[in-house]
């Protein structure tokens, strides 16, 4: 019976201990989240001036012929995919996985993973890698988002590709987050982004130098990196978000179980005691 309790108290102190670090790393995810969703906020309006300023060049200049715009020969496809660096998520990376395996389906096709559960997953299925450099989604930086950028554009310049698409988690809010796919090259019809209360065209006298279609080829980059930082953002706030409600509920279930041993191991012990008293009665009528 004493050791019965003793391996109660050893799976108590277990528990706890697990309990502990799954508060801490809901409390470290909490206080990350909203810096995370901040700078979600604050990357949009990058993103959308540069848009805007494609949208308008296109619908000035209805002859340009962008290799950017134009429909590809080249059936490949390049998925840009931005998981997690860690687990602890919930479902947050196998989502995502999941819906990159459905639009790999039927497509040779290459990946550039961020993210060192992206690397690890592609890796292992021997899917081609078109750069191991960003393993650290938490750490991509603007200028990461830059590089990551020309490296599709010239990949898709060169021929090694004839389709670009992002594949990352849309935060929608602290219990939704929604794996996404957004094909972005080539790029869809860009006037159709203008909106509806843009000026016309034929009232506006931008002249671009050396010409609208250099501008427009200088600016796609710029405009995918834009994208590219946007998914990121989403992405890492998405990941904290489900590893602040994981934890959390890990806590919880933590707790109800600490509850039960404590009702099991006083159980025990009551049973002890009543043992203990029947032995010392019998003894003293014996």
């Amino acid at each position: 019976m004493a050791g019965n309790q003793k391996a109660i108290k050893l799976r108590i102190k277990s528990v706890q201990s697990t309990m502990q670090i799954c508060k801490a790393m809901e409390l470290v995810a909490a206080s990350r989240l909203h810096k995370a969703m901040e700078r979600a906020e604050n990357s949009r309006p990058y993103f959308e001036a540069l848009q805007g300023t494609l949208a308008q060049i296109a619908a000035e200049n209805i002859d340009m012929m962008s290799i950017y715009t134009k429909e590809p020969q080249n059936d490949d496809w390049c998925f840009i995919v931005i998981a997690g660096d860690r687990g602890f998520a919930g479902g947050y990376n196998n989502n995502l996985f999941r819906l990159v395996e459905e639009q790999m389906e039927g497509h040779e096709a290459c990946v550039l993973p961020i993210g060192k559960k992206a690397l690890e997953h592609f890796s292992n299925r021997k899917v081609p890698v078109v750069s191991d450099s960003f393993t650290e989604a938490g750490d991509i930086s603007v200028a990461d988002c830059f590089e990551i950028a020309r490296l599709i554009c010239h990949g898709y310049k060169e021929g090694g590709f004839g389709h670009v698409a992002i594949v990352y988690t849309n935060f929608v809010n602290m219990m939704v987050q929604e794996p996404k796919f957004i094909p972005i090259l080539p790029l869809p019809d860009m006037k159709s982004l203008l909106p509806k209360d843009a000026p016309e065209a034929k009232k506006r006298q931008i002249i671009y130098e050396p010409n609208s279609e250099a501008v427009f080829n200088a600016i796609v980059p710029e405009y995918l990196a834009g994208l590219i930082y946007g998914a990121m953002s989403e992405s890492v706030a998405s990941e904290l978000a489900s590893r602040r409600m994981m934890m959390d509920a890990a806590t919880k279930n933590a707790q109800e179980m600490i509850d039960k041993l404590n009702l099991h191991y006083n159980r025990v012990r009551q049973a002890g005691i009543t043992q203990e008293i029947t032995e010392i009665v019998a003894g003293s009528e014996s």
